[in-house]
């Protein structure tokens, strides 16, 4: 992180029932309140949430682009608010990073808000421990939200 920049905020969204489709209804009320976001994880995971952001909603359409990584990108869609990426990267200037990842993602200090989207399996939940630890020790400040509630 780069001297005087500011730590973003993490916020964790637990115990979603099912996240493709919590991570649609996130996507596109970040796409509504003009947010540029970057969504990292593993190649099947975002085939999903790409196929459910063309369905989720019959009348509507987020803006997305799905690939490798940011240098895949074309020129003509680096303005493309919501990037659907295996290899992340702030380099088009995307403030939220949603990880849908098991890791912390590099340079995850580098976006001005991350969020975690955790569900039910036990599994997920203990790598999201893990994950809570490490934005904690960097300094983070951690925001946890369960899902469904106000």
């Amino acid at each position: 992180m780069n001297a005087g920049a500011v730590m973003p905020a993490v916020a964790f969204h637990f115990n979603v029932p099912e996240r493709r489709g919590y991570v649609c209804r996130l996507l596109r009320k970040a796409w509504r309140s003009g947010a540029r976001v970057v969504v990292t994880g593993e190649a099947a995971m975002l085939a999903e949430v790409d196929r459910l952001l063309w369905t989720f909603e019959p009348l509507e359409f987020v803006p997305h682009w799905r690939g490798a990584g940011v240098d895949a990108v074309p020129e003509r869609l680096r303005e493309t608010p919501v990037l659907l990426l295996e290899q992340h990267s702030p380099a088009l200037g995307h403030d939220v990073l949603v990880n849908l990842g098991h890791e912390v993602p590099p340079d995850w200090q580098r976006y001005r808000r991350v969020i975690e989207v955790v569900s039910r399996d036990e599994f997920d939940r203990d790598r999201a421990r893990a994950r809570w630890r490490r934005y904690g020790a960097a300094g983070a400040a951690i925001e946890k939200h369960e899902a469904g509630g106000a």
